[in-house]
């Protein structure tokens, strides 16, 4: 299983660490400027008629607060909130039970809400729009559908693929954010007011090398952080430092990029091949990890950094994995143009596969 350090899956001391360091509020929430002025626009709205406002869906990559901005919706508001995964519901029936203990203007937020069971899912369609569910009894044609009200409640859905809702699902939605990839100066932001909650010293060149590591994903921000007080405290002054923050991150094998050992180990085999195209498969395979850990986890954040590409024959490693590992670059590598001053005729960086 692959190191967590850098992965922006939330692990069981990411969950608890958490807590004590989201936002409470919009005004606190660091980043997504657009998403945020489009939320405050719907909830003094919603605010002001004195109802409930339309289901939302925030759709990104993992660790991008998408949590954090469901459980703002509904301090906003001044609401209750339930808490629920797509793979919990496992049946209509589960679906049921939760939506009519809620009461009026309730938040309901359902986390990888693709991966829902579909009866669970038809069920929540009358419950959406018309605040109502039908709980069939019995089976066969003895079956009885008994209609129950629902109070109007808010859902927000949650996704990290929001190509895999289906089409009905997403079109009862009334607000969609999509959370994108935060800049190193706005992870700094995040850095600093984390270190303030936890009490942790730091300097503002600390903050810099950990946020220029970190993925662009908050979630690691944190994580690495936590990992840099700990050398510091351990090995340092106690103070999060330039220097501190540069040796604890080579302890963890986290580089000047923010890649790992096994992102390097991925790029190391694509290497040996030639650069590619290499089957997932077979790559998995190479680096001693599953495929889905190595199309997840690494692969993501390897394609937005331009070292990898994929192709409809497999994964190529680009000019700039060769750099990175400071090896020379073949000619008619992708992203490495061409020596003799024509185009490369290898599939370039947006090629995916089918």
């Amino acid at each position: 299983m692959t190191d967590p350090l850098v992965s922006a899956y939330a692990s069981a001391e990411d969950s608890a660490a958490e807590q004590s360091v989201r936002p409470r509020r919009l005004a606190e929430f660091v980043g997504q400027h657009r998403v945020r002025e489009q939320l405050d626009l719907l909830l003094q709205s919603a605010l002001r008629r004195g109802s409930p406002p339309d289901h939302i869906l925030l759709s990104g990559s993992p660790g991008l607060g998408k949590t954090t901005l469901a459980m703002i919706v509904a301090a906003e508001l001044g609401a209750g909130l339930r808490l629920t995964s797509g793979p919990a519901i496992e049946r209509a029936g589960d679906l049921a039970a939760v939506l009519t203990s809620l009461s009026q203007g309730d938040v309901l937020f359902i986390d990888e809400i693709h991966r829902m069971a579909r009866p669970a899912e038809e069920l929540l369609y009358s419950a959406m729009e018309d605040f109502r569910v039908d709980v069939v009894v019995g089976k066969g044609p003895g079956a009885t559908a008994i209609p129950l009200d629902v109070e109007p409640f808010t859902l927000v859905g949650a996704t990290t693929r929001s190509g895999l809702l289906t089409g009905p699902m997403r079109d009862r939605f009334g607000f969609v954010g999509q959370l994108d990839f935060y800049d190193p100066e706005e992870l700094e932001q995040v850095i600093v007011r984390s270190a303030r909650i936890l009490d942790v010293p730091i300097t503002d060149e600390g903050s810099v090398e950990i946020g220029r590591r970190s993925r662009g994903t908050p979630r690691i921000a944190n994580r690495l952080l936590r990992r840099v007080r700990d050398y510091a405290e351990v090995r340092g002054t106690g103070v999060v430092d330039l220097a501190a923050a540069r040796a604890a991150l080579a302890v963890y094998d986290v580089d000047e990029l923010g890649l790992d050992k096994l992102d390097r180990a991925v790029l190391t085999a694509l290497i040996r091949a030639g650069g590619g195209p290499v089957g997932l498969s077979t790559l998995a395979v190479a680096v001693g990890e599953q495929p889905d850990t190595v199309e997840e986890v690494c692969e993501p954040f390897l394609l937005r950094t331009g070292l990898l590409a994929r192709t409809p024959r497999g994964r190529v490693a680009t000019a700039g994995a060769w750099r990175h590992l400071g090896l020379p670059v073949p000619a008619g590598t992708v992203g490495g143009g061409n020596p003799a001053g024509g185009s490369s005729q290898m599939p370039d960086l947006f090629s995916l596969e089918p």
